[in-house]
């Protein structure tokens, strides 16, 4: 089993262009999915914009970004990343899960997600939100 801890940018409205600017800068391979691809959209003006976006290099580089959609708050000051920890089975995950999650407020609880067999948000009793999936290749639209 492996997990990795990836920083996860929270952006309104500009991820796209923030990954490419990242992967121009450390290179590597950008992988974007849209509200719209992921089959989530909620304000079709927002359907264009990053649900879940990644940019990865040989080098180790690794950062993860999304637009925050308009219904939920967001300010740069205030919640501007994510710790995200993704793994490769999901009993680590959900042990993970199980042990942050004391004390903690569930944003989005643990269970199957379209683009993961299990994807779950939290912020901890010390205000850090945390981000908690099974990683899978995503093949594209």
């Amino acid at each position: 089993m492996a997990i990795e801890t990836v920083a996860h940018l929270n952006f309104r409205g500009t991820a796209a262009q923030a990954l490419a600017f990242y992967q121009s800068v450390f290179e590597g391979q950008l992988v974007a999915v849209t509200y719209s691809q992921a089959g989530a959209v909620q304000d079709p003006a927002e359907a264009d914009q990053v649900m879940w976006g990644q940019v990865t290099a040989e080098n180790g580089f690794a950062i993860m970004a999304y637009d925050v959609p308009s219904r939920l708050a967001w300010s740069a000051g205030e919640n501007p990343f994510f710790v995200s920890v993704r793994g490769d089975a999901e009993d680590e995950i959900r042990g993970f899960w199980d042990k942050l999650s004391r004390g903690s407020a569930i944003v989005q609880p643990l269970a199957p997600a379209a683009w993961s067999p299990l994807y779950g948000m939290l912020k901890d009793r010390f205000g850090v939100t945390w981000v908690l999936d099974v990683a899978t290749h995503y093949a594209g639209a």
